[in-house]
């Protein structure tokens, strides 16, 4: 079992009380006219299939998905199965095609167990379809819920599939699902130098863009090679950027709550530090510590979690840090961006340490200036001004592409 336990200790980061929300299908109006909602209460681009289905009958798809891809509660392969069209492949992205792998975990080919439909993976050592997987397939179908954060790996295999779909000739269908974190656009826009699978193109952090609206920027601007693959969006009804989208199922294993996605966009940068997120405990991506932090007031002992966290950092060693679920459930009066607040203050904490960072930081930042900055001992608001210009570039980019209301 994982050791959890709270204890009372004064720390050097100042973390906001708690503000709880109402749970169940209510939604619940806040300041700044932002809504936390269900995501039931959106109707997905995969449930309108009265859009996408007249552009399925009588073709062979391939369909990129995994366990986020459900037509109310039957996953989209079924749906497709039972009304009578011909699934050829399932294209398996990270966490596989039932979304039960952690984050770097080799994706095998094989065949669905439930339906016997071929798998191929595209992660891993090849993160695109090949021309011979493609042989017999007339159209393709992705439709995966994304959480709207740079480093996320759900729009570089998008960008990926529609890098096929413009070689091949074969036309895309991105059936549009909400982002939960769609409600800001936020932090320092990828120098391309740092070009990685989890960060490919020159868009910041947070990109305040839906899945579907994504596909239509990179399209849009010719960032599959300048080549446009025929890509036809299938949109959502009900919802618009003034919302928090809680998630029906946990995007990926590392993800379980609408806190953890609300946190993400501020905790992974950790991932390129010596600080544990809180892989391996019940509450990944709600925490942030390390056995060396004793003026944390949170302590946890990270455990292997088979599917999860396979040997996470800092297994069997307690951990001292910071409990932050509060801070997100406060999201009505937090500020519209995420926050470098924890970043900067365990870095002060461990400046002595040559050890913090580590070379993935920069993948993860888009950029060496991040930590540069970080390092002299630049505030927050000082680090904000350094990305500031390239936001407001972005956001003429962006705005071209928006399907929703703000």
């Amino acid at each position: 079992m994982v050791k959890i336990s709270k204890i009372f200790t004064i720390g050097i980061i100042l973390v906001l009380a708690s503000c709880h929300s109402k749970e169940g299908n209510t939604q619940v109006r806040v300041s700044k006219d932002l809504l936390l909602v269900n995501i039931d209460e959106i109707l997905t681009g995969a449930e309108r299939t009265d859009l996408y289905f007249p552009l399925l009958e009588g073709k062979s798809v391939g369909i990129v998905c995994n366990h986020t891809s459900l037509v109310k509660n039957t996953h989209l392969v079924d749906t497709l199965i039972n009304s009578g069209f011909t699934v050829k492949t399932i294209f398996s992205p990270e966490h596989g095609f039932r979304g039960d792998l952690e984050a770097g975990a080799d994706i095998l080919d094989g065949k669905d167990s439930r339906t016997g439909i071929k798998i191929i993976s595209i992660y891993g050592k090849k993160k695109k379809p090949d021309p011979a997987d493609l042989e017999g397939i007339d159209i393709l179908l992705f439709d995966i819920q994304d959480v709207g954060v740079r480093f996320y790996t759900y729009i570089s295999t998008l960008s990926l599939i529609m890098e096929v779909s413009a070689e091949s000739g074969i036309p895309l269908i991105v059936t549009d699902r909400p982002n939960p974190n769609g409600f800001y656009v936020d932090g320092p826009v990828l120098d391309t130098v740092f070009r990685s699978f989890v960060g490919m193109h020159p868009v910041p952090v947070v990109y305040g863009m839906t899945i579907g609206e994504y596909a239509l920027m990179i399209n849009g601007e010719g960032w599959q090679g300048g080549k446009k693959c025929d890509l036809n969006v299938i949109p959502l009804a009900g919802y618009s950027h003034n919302m928090i989208v809680k998630l029906k199922l946990k995007p990926s294993p590392n993800l379980p709550s609408w806190q953890s996605v609300y946190l993400y966009p501020s905790l992974c940068l950790f991932e390129g530090t010596m600080i544990s997120v809180g892989r391996g405990t019940e509450t990944p991506f709600e925490i942030i510590g390390h056995p060396g932090f004793h003026q944390g007031s949170y302590v946890f002992e990270p455990e292997s979690i088979p599917g999860v966290s396979e040997h996470p950092p800092y297994e069997g060693q307690v951990c001292y840090g910071l409990y932050l679920a509060g801070y997100a459930e406060n999201f009505s009066k937090n500020e519209y961006h995420f926050t470098l607040q924890w970043l900067t203050g365990m870095h002060e904490f461990f400046k002595d340490s040559a050890a913090f960072f580590i070379p993935y930081f920069e993948k993860l930042a888009g950029n060496d200036q991040l930590r540069k900055d970080i390092l002299m001992g630049l505030s927050e608001q000082e680090i904000r001004e350094t990305w500031a210009d390239g936001l407001t570039r972005f956001m003429q980019t962006r705005k071209k592409y928006l399907l929703y209301p703000e």
